[in-house]
């Protein structure tokens, strides 16, 4: 199956809005207009066996260390700003250079067809001003020739001097080719800047949603669902399903991959059975809209590559068929970089993280770094690290004096004034079985560094 049908179904298969298929590539225009630059290319005998000659030898000089200019030809793409605008939304021009070789006024490349050093020799004598310099028949620079009256239009020679110049093709299509794909890269930037304000602001509401749904001063019911949203951002954490900060998979996730995660989530939130844990109404619409954001950016997602690569399969098409070798360069000269990665599922799950998760407290941002419970009492030293004043408190017996983090010589600085009251109230009220424990477990420690290892800290009964 051809790939402008497959690329045609892929857009009807995902269900995009209409909005998105009509800012998608058009694989199916963009072929058409290929044609044309192809045929352009052919007329004037610059067909891609031509081309791929000239590359080689061009290839072959520069290992041999001739001069830059002694053969071949260029193709790139010049993108300046006009009229006040920038240069990613300018236009870009552009632009095929032949060089080709004159003696007497005649075109020698014998790389060239007649028709075409007949053509090229034409454009060469009527703009004399893109002479690049004069070589010798042995190779080295000579005299430049005494450039005639403007009436002849013919450079003069000297000798059997050979006159190196650099000759711009005018061509039309391929600049019709390039405008269309260099737009409808740009409107899908646009379209994907709108969609990520738009789940970006989508965020933020719910984020303040939960913040005020999972407020433990408003009831057991918030607390019941306080833990379940926790343990809900645990499994979403661990799910990575967007981007991975693991050495193992580092990076940013492919379409089918984020698929994969996102079930994976799905299933571990419905076998812990934690909606149905939810209390509150408002938690249950608010896990509702967290589900769909994900979708909506793995919708993203799956936009993203489709285009990508339909637009990698007309770039290699296009330099398949000339030979003028755009792939690597088009990419940066449309400056598309944002369109062509998955760049904004990374900006969008950073959101989430400071909007929505942050709201929900994790344990493991409160623990104590010595002995990984929960920091409490918190000291914080004057170096700023924050830990549970037990730990410290050994420490300081055995004359331990430097930070375990960052080594600073502050843990015997330490005093009443370092205890963090702000933080031991925030962590009895996001995380009050965790800090019940902990005061436990400090007490039973301190009663066994009393009464000695066999103290049990069994209840006393009275008869």
């Amino acid at each position: 199956m051809k790939f402008a049908q497959e690329f045609r179904k892929a857009l009807q298969r995902e269900a995009f809005p209409q909005k998105w298929v009509d800012c998608a590539i058009p694989y199916g225009q963009l072929k058409k207009c290929l044609k044309k630059v192809t045929k352009e290319l052919q007329e004037i005998g610059l067909d891609k066996e031509t081309l791929t000659r000239l590359a080689a030898d061009q290839q072959r000089s520069s290992s041999e260390s001739a001069p830059a200019d002694s053969g071949g030809f260029s193709y790139h793409l010049e993108v300046g700003a006009a009229d006040g605008k920038a240069a990613e939304s300018a236009r870009f021009r552009p632009r095929l250079t032949v060089f080709i070789h004159l003696e007497n006024g005649v075109a020698v490349d014998a790389q060239l067809s007649p028709s075409t050093r007949d053509f090229l020799q034409r454009l060469a004598l009527n703009n004399v001003d893109t002479t690049d310099g004069i070589l010798s028949s042995d190779g080295k620079p000579a005299t430049p020739p005494i450039t005639p009256p403007s009436s002849s239009r013919a450079p003069a020679t000297t000798g059997n001097a050979i006159d190196i110049r650099q000759v711009e093709v005018p061509l039309v299509f391929d600049a019709e080719f390039f405008g269309i794909l260099q737009t409808d890269v740009s409107n899908i930037k646009t379209l994907q800047e709108e969609e990520q304000a738009k789940l970006e602001s989508q965020i933020v509401i719910l984020g303040e949603e939960l913040g005020k749904a999972v407020e433990p001063s408003h009831g057991r019911k918030a607390k019941a669902d306080l833990d379940a949203w926790r343990q809900i951002f645990e499994l979403y954490l661990d799910a990575r399903i967007f981007f991975s900060s693991r050495e193992s998979d580092h990076g940013a996730r492919t379409s089918t991959q984020a698929v994969e995660q996102l079930r994976w989530f799905q299933d571990q939130v419905v076998q812990r059975r934690l909606v149905q844990r939810l209390k509150l109404s408002t938690s249950h619409a608010a896990f509702d809209n967290f589900v769909s954001i994900n979708t909506a950016l793995l919708s993203i997602l799956k936009f993203q590559e489709i285009n990508r690569l339909a637009i990698t399969k007309i770039l290699k098409k296009f330099d398949k068929r000339t030979s003028l070798g755009v792939s690597s360069t088009f990419p940066a000269a449309a400056r598309s970089d944002r369109s062509l990665v998955g760049s904004i599922a990374q900006d969008v799950c950073a959101r989430m993280s400071t909007e929505l998760i942050s709201v929900v407290p994790q344990l493991d941002d409160y623990l104590c770094p010595i002995c990984f419970a929960i920091a409490y009492w918190p000291v914080r030293l004057q170096c700023q690290h924050v830990f549970c004043s037990r730990c410290l408190v050994k420490m300081s017996r055995k004359d331990e004096r430097y930070c375990p983090l960052c080594r600073a010589d502050t843990i015997m600085l330490a005093g009443l004034e370092n205890f963090d009251a702000e933080r031991a109230a925030f962590l009895r009220k996001y995380f009050p079985k965790e800090v019940k424990e902990k005061i436990r477990a400090n007490e039973r420690e301190r009663n066994q560094e009393i009464f000695g290892p066999a103290y049990n800290s069994v209840h006393c009964c009275t008869m």
